[in-house]
């Protein structure tokens, strides 16, 4: 099967495209390789897909040609976008518009008229829900996001469920909640502890650190994502993927501390605009539709992103002792 994943060299699209080369599918990969973050991550990142059945692009979807890339993919998977809640204000609002709101509708267009298209799948994220109604937060409860982030993966989201319902087009959505792992972007709240952690540095936390968080490991949400393209569920549907630890950031800071066997060094900074106090996704949906459901523990997913963090301190290239 042939497979197109769109932000393949991003943290969760390079997880994904790596799962679906080991499974034996044909995977093209697409990345405009922007630098929000250091662009050796991300070639480091597509570094671990076996080559045999991997394909890779560099482009942008704002300026691609769609239509002919989109002739022979059976399954999309939309991992593209621009990240970044705090960053989403001001004038760098338009570089979010294009990203996630023009390149996912270019993307939908072309996807009208690809003749094998089986599945679209968008990754949504939890932004929309904003201060959610109630918790844990039902894909029926009202989204209401509170930072221009969510505004647009929102927008995105509402294009996902147009194209489905004037054009037939196979849609799925799939809120992530706090997406977490190896790999994982450095401008993460967990990468950030975990390095901090190895290195002894101070590690900040925005708010009193009170604020909860629904955390979900890297592989359990690139399970859903395979259950989202492979089995059965209505053009246009919506789903939490969540990983139902919704736990206290010093909670994660107190696990962190007994899996590193050190204290840590925390300092407390004011919080930020456009973060909310707490998220939690019901995941009853996915699971009664699609069969999914969390299977790595924060405990366990977080030991992982720390052995992680030692490996990648390990392999670093150490300055030359200089003779005194």
């Amino acid at each position: 099967m042939k497979i197109l994943v769109t932000g393949a060299a991003g943290f969760v699209g390079s997880t994904l495209a790596k799962r679906l080369v080991d499974d034996g599918h044909k995977v093209v990969g697409l990345d405009a390789l922007t630098d929000y973050y250091d662009v050796a991550e991300k070639m480091r990142n597509l570094a671990r897909i076996p080559a045999s059945n991997f394909e890779f692009i560099h482009g942008d979807l704002n300026d691609l040609d769609l239509t002919t890339l989109l002739q022979d993919v059976e399954i999309v998977f939309h991992e593209a976008g621009q990240p970044g809640v705090r960053k989403s204000w001001g004038s760098d609002f338009s570089i979010y518009t294009a990203a996630n709101i023009g390149a996912t509708q270019r993307l939908l267009e072309a996807a009208r008229f690809a003749p094998r298209l089986k599945r679209l799948v968008y990754a949504s994220s939890s932004s929309v829900y904003g201060n959610a109604e109630r918790y844990p937060t039902s894909e029926l409860d009202r989204p209401e996001p509170v930072s221009p982030y969510g505004v647009t993966k929102l927008a995105g989201e509402h294009l996902c469920s147009l194209y489905a319902s004037n054009f037939n087009v196979p849609t799925v959505s799939l809120r992530y909640f706090t997406v977490y792992g190896p790999r994982q972007r450095p401008d993460m709240a967990f990468t950030r502890f975990v390095k901090a952690a190895i290195s002894g540095d101070e590690i900040s936390i925005f708010g009193s650190g009170e604020q909860i968080r629904d955390f979900t490991f890297v592989d359990d949400v690139v399970e859903a994502n395979l259950r989202a393209a492979f089995v059965d569920s209505a053009p246009g549907s919506v789903f939490n993927v969540a990983g139902g630890s919704s736990i206290s950031v010093n909670g994660v800071l107190e696990i962190l501390e007994r899996l590193n066997k050190a204290p840590l060094n925390v300092r407390y900074l004011d919080g930020v605009a456009g973060d909310v106090f707490r998220t939690g996704g019901d995941t009853s949906s996915i699971r009664q539709v699609l069969g999914w459901k969390p299977v790595i523990s924060l405990e366990a997913g977080l030991a992982r992103q720390l052995d992680w963090a030692r490996q990648v301190a390990e392999s670093a290239p150490r300055a030359p002792a200089v003779a005194g």
